[in-house]
């Protein structure tokens, strides 16, 4: 009868298993379809899962243009460079708050986390005005202060977790050996955070990759568009929509994420849960 229940439960299990799979890899396995299929296969009243006559016009006619590369280009300066930014501005901030005690530390980090209760919509009406006035609109540099605004706030929740784990007793016995507070964050204690500044960077490179918000309305210019708009302005009308090119074009661009994730996999698990307990 023991054999029998743990039967049914493996069985259960590995059923529930291959539903939440099925649920969360179909939507990529129809795009991956969708980007092999002429068009004529595309837009059919009843369309098939599997293509027949399977085609790569769609991948070729991709990076034939020069728009592509130009897209893919301004979103590596652009994401790459607020991930950047972030983390060191958040390293700092986060470091400041959980080991110096002043007047006014925990209200500031309340107000700097306060930002995540509003929409990204409502802080784009804040950001907006603040990039016109500097001159900073339809630029790299505006569109990468915009996304420091809008991951510094968790990016240093995650680093203040991270470092207020970090035992007090190293950093007093480095003060006592002499060493500088400069020293001793760069020396001692940014080794040992490294993965939550990787899972920082990583988290916030991902974000900007996959915004279309921000980068729609803060750059109008075709030659600093990133991929998200490209994608959008490119494959998508109102009179006409090309879904096999939108598909294959949704593929390459998301490349570049999952090899990130794929090589930085284990410093990104380590830094999500090395705050979970407190050691």
């Amino acid at each position: 009868m023991l054999l029998l229940n743990n039967w049914r439960a493996r069985t259960g299990f590995m059923t529930l298993l291959l539903v939440i799979g099925g649920f969360l890899f179909l939507p990529i396995v129809w795009m991956l379809l969708t980007s092999i299929k002429p068009e004529g296969e595309v837009f059919v009243r009843i369309p098939t899962i599997l293509p027949h006559v399977p085609t790569l016009e769609n991948y070729r006619a991709l990076f034939s243009h020069s728009e592509t590369a130009m897209q893919l280009r301004n979103s590596l300066i652009t994401a790459g460079g607020g991930a950047l930014l972030t983390v060191m501005l958040s390293t700092y901030a986060a470091y400041s708050f959980a080991k110096f005690r002043y007047v006014g530390r925990k209200p500031l980090m309340f107000l700097m986390l306060s930002a995540q209760m509003f929409p990204f919509a409502m802080l784009l009406v804040s950001v907006y005005p603040m990039l016109q006035w500097a001159d900073l609109l339809n630029t790299r540099v505006g569109l990468i202060v915009a996304y420091i605004i809008l991951a510094l706030p968790s990016g240093t929740y995650m680093l203040y977790s991270y470092f207020i784990n970090i035992p007090n007793e190293i950093i007093e016995a480095a003060r006592v050996d002499g060493a500088s507070e400069v020293y001793i964050l760069h020396r001692i204690v940014l080794p040992l955070a490294i993965p939550a500044m990787v899972t920082v960077g990583l988290y916030s490179f991902m974000w900007a990759w996959n915004d279309l918000l921000f980068s729609l309305t803060l750059v109008s210019s075709p030659e600093l568009r990133t991929v998200g708009p490209g994608l959008l302005l490119s494959y998508l009308g109102e009179g006409r929509a090309n879904w096999g090119g939108a598909m294959a074009e949704s593929i390459v661009i998301s490349l570049p994420v999952v090899l990130g994730f794929a090589f930085l996999q284990r410093y990104f698990i380590k830094g999500l849960t090395a705050g979970a307990v407190k050691s």
